[in-house]
């Protein structure tokens, strides 16, 4: 038996151990919430659910960055590829999302040039190449990738790449978190708090929304056990009646985060009002480009201006992200939203709920 076999062998007997734990402990009716569209993912993919007790049910957050973008944001990612004498990078996942009229997808098939990228390096790439043109890339996403999108920025001051900027709609976490508890029809008794965000802004981070709501929190990582053993962990507290700030993942989470990362997302970025699927607005959960990287703000640089929009007619993306409905639930699921041709975005991202649902269970 290989090292590889063994490590295996002991996280399914660990995994084992701690849903027999779960169902041993678990007495009450519990809704447990998973902030992260990669634990959304590993949960499904390694069938978490049905090792779970009937009295333990997983709401699945908003947790997946391309998902809870707004649709006027989705709007102006689209009205900035009709721009003269622009190229649009962008991440796969929101080529196919639907705007209001129109998508990425849709544009580039009319001419558009619009180029998927891997990460903000190939963009600027692609702007020293074609110092001709406006490169513009799409930023969304949490605390997990905004750092990159800020080194990308001061590397573009560096070199003069004075025809690269960025569309920013980045969101911060903790802020959601708060707005979820306020939502008067969503009850949850637990976060699973995610691991990648947690990185880099540390367990520390949390503290103001644990200490103003006192609800069991866990950081968790990603393999079966790390996750089963933050459900174990809240279904303690919760039996017990004390609520904790629990770090279940110290292998790469630390009390202060990732502070270089930190630092430069300082530098280039500061807190803005942001308006979230599902949630709405919410104070000082966005990321704005600073006046000083103004020349790099795409929003500043072209001043897009679009209309506030709905979410496409019958779409319950916004129901799923709050845990209010399961994909099941929405009317359009797997009769006319499915990944090949979807309504929105929950069906579109590789780490939407809907998207999971579909491939994994329903």
């Amino acid at each position: 038996m290989t090292i590889k076999h063994i490590e295996e062998y002991r996280d399914a007997e660990l995994a084992r151990q701690l849903a027999d734990q779960i169902k041993r402990t678990s007495r009450r009716p519990v809704r447990l919430m998973e902030v992260c569209g990669t634990h959304t993912v590993s949960i499904f993919r390694s069938g978490i659910r049905s090792l779970l007790p009937e009295t333990v049910s997983l709401l699945s957050g908003p947790g997946c960055p391309v998902c809870v973008t707004d649709q006027a944001e989705i709007d102006a990612f689209i009205e900035v590829s009709k721009q003269p004498d622009v190229i649009v990078a962008t991440f796969g996942d929101l080529m196919r999302v639907p705007g209001s009229t129109s998508s990425l997808q849709a544009e580039r098939a009319e001419g558009r040039d619009i180029r998927v990228v891997y990460s903000t390096m190939d963009a600027l790439a692609i702007a020293r190449k074609h110092p001709e043109k406006q490169v513009v890339f799409l930023g969304v996403g949490f605390e997990t990738t905004a750092p990159t999108i800020a080194a990308a920025i001061l590397s573009a001051v560096a070199a003069r790449l004075d025809n690269f900027s960025v569309l920013s709609a980045h969101k911060t976490v903790p802020q959601a978190l708060d707005a979820l508890m306020s939502i008067e029809d969503v009850r949850i008794d637990g976060f699973i708090l995610p691991g990648h965000v947690s990185v880099i802004i540390g367990l520390d981070a949390y503290r103001p929304f644990f200490d103003r709501h006192r609800v069991p929190c866990v950081v968790a990582g990603f393999e079966p056990a790390d996750i089963l053993q933050a459900i174990a962990g809240l279904i303690e507290q919760i039996e017990s009646g004390k609520a904790r700030l629990v770090n279940a993942y110290p292998r790469a989470v630390t009390a202060a985060g990732n502070r270089k990362a930190q630092d430069v997302l300082d530098r280039v970025f500061e807190p803005a009002d942001a308006c979230w699927r599902g949630i709405g607005p919410i104070p000082a959960s966005g990321l704005r480009i600073r006046a000083a990287y103004a020349a790099h703000d795409a929003g500043r640089r072209f001043h897009l201006k679009t209309a506030e929009a709905g979410p496409p007619k019958g779409c319950a993306c916004g129901d799923i992200l709050t845990g209010k409905k399961t994909p099941p639930e929405c009317a359009l699921y797997k009769k006319v939203c499915t990944p090949m041709d979807p309504v929105g975005p929950c069906m579109v991202s590789s780490e939407g709920t809907c998207a999971a649902y579909y491939r994994y269970h329903y």
